[in-house]
Parts: C-alpha cells; structure tokens; sequence
C-alpha cells in the first residue's frame, strides 16, 4: 500500500491543500518499506487528487480537507483518514497499520 500525508514544517498539516511536501510511505507486509517526500504541482481544486493517483497511492491521512476534495479522492479510489492532528508521516502510517490511527472531526472549515 502507498499513503500519502500533506506535511508542513515536518508535520502533518491540518489542511492538505497548504501542504510544503507530501510524505509517501510505501508499506509491504505491514511494515513500511519506503518514505519519500514529493513536491506537488501548483495548488488548484482536484489537482492534488489526480498528483496521488498518478503516485499509485491508496490512502490518504490528512488533518482536513474541502468536500470537493474528498469526493476528488474517492473518484480516484483513495481512501481518506481525516481529522489527524499530529504526528510524522511515518507515525501515522505505522498507526495505520495497528489500526490505532487517531481520526477526528475534518480540521478544515471549507
């Protein structure tokens, strides 16, 4: 599995779309296997979505995100996970993979 966190200042962001980076982590057997950070293409709406498609991601772990965007990202067969708060991207996938994953309400307002 690939998952895909939007980081700022080395930390999970609460809104995806001003994210500096997004952290893929490629898991294999429930271990993670693999992080790398990736610069995304300028923000505009469903441009995020079609990026981490075309990653080969299946999960995204967010602190929130806008409706259009999650509807963006189930079109593209990526689960989302919102209301994170915390945490590194390796942190929150090995969460994951525990099923100890904190969610919550969307932090994002729009």
């Amino acid at each position: 599995m690939k998952f895909a966190i939007p980081i700022l200042n080395g930390q999970i962001t609460a809104h995806f779309g001003h994210c500096e980076k997004f952290a893929v982590v490629e898991t294999e057997n429930n271990k993670v296997i693999n992080e790398e950070m990736l610069t995304p293409p300028v923000h505009q709406p469903g441009v995020y979505p079609r990026f981490l498609a075309n990653q080969g991601v299946d999960v995204i772990i967010a602190g929130g995100m806008g409706q259009k965007a999650q509807q963006l990202f189930a079109q593209n067969n990526i689960e989302v996970y919102l209301g994170v708060a915390q945490g590194t991207a390796a942190q929150l996938v090995e969460s994951y993979l525990d099923n100890q994953l904190d969610t919550g309400n969307n932090l994002c307002t729009h």
